[in-house]
């Protein structure tokens, strides 16, 4: 199936150190597949703002998708967003973001907890990965809970490493049910978004962050706002899965998804 609005919410480029392609190409890439609109949402990681330097790469970044917006007007719709990673790890970091750039989209990100690195390195034969993991949705629901952000970005991220590189078992449901359906329900009271973020699905770990049995949750709580993104780190990612994504939302019981302009919501149908 084609889908008339086709977006993608969740892309890197150059002016993130793990992404390799800048800002244009990327654009370039959106509009070559016909995309309605995409943002981009290099990373700023609040734990280590100044020490790696995303004080000025945050800025690089906000500047390049300006430019591109201007560039392909007419052609791509582009916004500027942030995925904001570790937000209360360093709430001056936070602010200071949030003084100097007019974002579009704030992407709320948890790539590791307080005192830890990302969960792309831990060693895993040395956790108690349950543990973790209650740690893990405490931490998401404490960040859910100062609301500062539009979207969650990917839900279960330490499931493309346990689950999906080091083959662990670890449920979802029923061991972290009721601290994920707190998350949903307080996201859904607050009118913010939740992300279906499509890059497990070309991982090894096979499936959307979240899953499609959390987004069903999501909407039976009286979840509104989706947005998808495809987390693409490289021009030859961008879109990836996002068709596979809308389809999925149809199944959960929605009918429209989101992009941010000005940190507002705009819902588009799924037809």
């Amino acid at each position: 199936m084609k889908y008339r609005f086709f977006s993608d919410c969740h892309m890197h480029s150059d002016c993130s150190r793990d992404a390799e392609d800048p800002a244009m190409m990327m654009c370039e890439a959106a509009e070559r597949q016909g995309l309605y609109a995409i943002t981009l949402t290099d990373h700023c990681e609040c734990d280590v703002y100044e020490k790696e330097d995303y004080n000025r790469s945050v800025r690089q970044s906000y500047f390049e998708a300006k430019k591109a917006s201007a560039v392909f007007q007419g052609k791509l719709r582009v916004y500027a967003g942030v995925e904001l990673g570790q937000p209360l790890h360093n709430l001056d970091a936070t602010q200071d973001v949030f003084s100097t750039c007019d974002f579009d989209f704030v992407l709320g990100s948890l790539h590791n907890l307080r005192g830890m690195e990302d969960f792309y390195y831990l060693d895993y034969n040395e956790q108690d990965v349950d543990a973790l993991l209650a740690r893990y949705f405490d931490e998401i629901l404490e960040m859910v809970r100062w609301n500062g952000f539009d979207s969650l970005a990917h839900l279960t991220y330490p499931y493309r490493y346990i689950v999906g590189e080091k083959g662990i078992p670890a449920p979802l449901y029923p061991e972290f049910g009721d601290r994920i359906d707190e998350i949903l329900s307080l996201l859904a009271r607050n009118h913010k978004a939740l992300e279906l973020n499509t890059s497990g699905l070309r991982q090894k770990l096979g499936q959307t962050l979240p899953p499609l049995e959390v987004l069903r949750r999501f909407r039976q709580l009286g979840g509104t706002y989706v947005t998808i993104g495809s987390d693409a780190h490289r021009w030859g990612d961008i879109g990836a899965g996002v068709e596979t994504g809308l389809s999925m939302l149809l199944q959960a019981g929605f009918d429209r998804f989101t992009i941010y302009v000005g940190r507002e919501p705009v819902l588009l149908p799924i037809e």
